[in-house]
């Protein structure tokens, strides 16, 4: 990906965290995610007073892919407090890796972004080929 596809999927994330439902941590954030197609699909979090019933932004993303039919990616951007880089929990990142998305950005704006391999953030995720070993 060159830094054009990256500031655009960066760009998606920051409008959609616009629309985040934060009212208990008041810490919205965005997520991109472009599937191997082209194709772009958002989501951002959306908070709950029981707070396991919450959806991350990324797994609100990943959902509205896999619902259109979507199974292959390309990359992820996260965008968060505009402080910091904003970081995939444990829980997506389990799910990044049962969908193998290969490259998340996670970035303060459009030009101010760090790359990790998903290796990199989940060095020894659980995967489907754990279920086959005997």
């Amino acid at each position: 990906m060159d830094s054009k596809d990256i500031s655009a999927l960066l760009g998606k994330a920051l409008a959609v965290r616009k629309n985040s439902y934060s009212p208990y941590s008041r810490y919205p954030v965005g997520a991109a995610l472009l599937a191997e197609d082209g194709t772009i699909y958002t989501g951002c979090n959306m908070e709950n007073v029981s707070y396991p019933a919450s959806l991350c932004a990324e797994r609100n993303a990943l959902g509205s892919a896999i619902a259109d039919g979507k199974r292959h990616f390309r990359a992820i951007a996260i965008v968060g407090s505009l402080g910091d880089y904003t970081m995939p929990c444990g829980i997506c990142r389990q799910v990044l890796a049962e969908f193998h998305v290969p490259l998340i950005i996670c970035g303060k704006s459009e030009d101010d972004y760090r790359l990790f391999r998903l290796e990199e953030l989940f060095p020894a995720a659980f995967t489907a080929e754990e279920l086959k070993k005997e």
